[in-house]
């Protein structure tokens, strides 16, 4: 039964993963997607805020999901946790909410 919606090859692609930093403003969020997006074989996007209170000291996005897709190869996966780690650095460590499946590299 069609559902109208175009697939994008995600039921091919690992499950997400998700992650965040409790105090990364939203916009560097949104650049941090941006940039990977932009490696071969990744998708990412943002999280929504699920608290009910407002900090001005903590992040209005809830985080950030990350997929693989089968054409993700070693490089795309090192590029991955080197923009992790750039930004890990200025703004602190990074939480997984949910974690990533076990990958299998060829």
């Amino acid at each position: 039964m069609a559902t109208g919606k175009q697939s994008s090859g995600a039921q091919d692609a690992q499950p997400p993963y998700q992650i965040r930093c409790t105090h990364l403003p939203l916009g560097v969020y949104r650049e941090i997607a941006a940039h990977l997006r932009q490696v071969t074989g990744v998708e990412a996007g943002l999280l929504p805020q699920t608290s009910q209170d407002f900090d001005y000291l903590k992040s209005q996005a809830g985080g950030l999901w990350i997929r693989y897709k089968p054409e993700a190869d070693d490089a795309s996966h090192l590029r991955v946790e080197q923009v992790l780690a750039y930004y890990g650095d200025r703004y602190g460590d990074w939480d997984v909410i949910k974690p990533q499946a076990a990958v299998e590299r060829k």
